[in-house]
């Protein structure tokens, strides 16, 4: 047995015994509508909010917002993409494109969050090494809080889930906030019900 796999058997062997996941209280809804709610937060954050009425709009906005020449990968079939994205793409590929385009599966009001697993980034590099991230959510598809988040089929049954909220930004230097210093520099959602 190969080291590497000799180490993770001893990882497993010492693992504890599983328990069962505490249970995940639910808290009253705050006011207001959640599409209006979830666009504050998100704007909060940095991030913006757009209504397009099809994939063609998706594509005008890009070039309207990014430029002409702007390279873009897509991991939804809605939208077209400038280079090809699938299962078997080279993450590091991705380091000279623009724009990413993602459909989220849900969006959370309380932070205006959307979320994403494997299934939806196709290639996980997609939502941090692009500049310019634009997500399509269907408005229909907004959950009040994070706590409603944790009770759904989906997120227990990813390998990995990621609730994004805004583009990077630090402001570790001086208090200076910086946006895009460890991932995509602005966040687009769209509000666009699936085709």
């Amino acid at each position: 047995m190969a080291t590497r796999e000799a180490f993770l058997a001893k990882v497993r062997q010492a693992q504890p015994p599983a328990r069962p996941r505490p249970e995940v209280p639910l808290f009253k809804a705050p006011d207001g509508e959640p599409r209006a709610r979830f666009t504050t937060a998100l704007q909060a954050m940095g991030g913006t909010c757009v209504d397009v009425a099809d994939t063609g709009g998706v594509l005008g906005l890009i070039r309207e917002r990014f430029g002409e020449a702007a390279s873009i990968a897509s991991a939804t079939p809605e939208v077209p993409g400038t280079r090809a994205l699938n299962a078997a793409t080279e993450p590091a590929s991705l380091q000279d494109i623009d724009v990413g385009v993602v459909r989220a599966r849900f969006g959370v009001a309380e932070t205006g969050s959307v979320w994403f697993s494997e299934r939806e980034y196709v290639v996980n590099a997609l939502g941090y090494i692009v500049q310019h991230l634009v997500v399509l959510l269907d408005p229909t598809q907004l959950l009040d809080g994070l706590q409603d988040v944790y009770r759904r089929d989906d997120f227990r049954d990813a390998r990995y889930a990621a609730l994004v909220t805004g583009p990077s930004a630090t402001a570790d230097i001086e208090g200076v906030l910086i946006r895009g210093a460890q991932g995509v520099r602005s966040l687009t959602v769209v509000w666009m019900a699936p085709a």
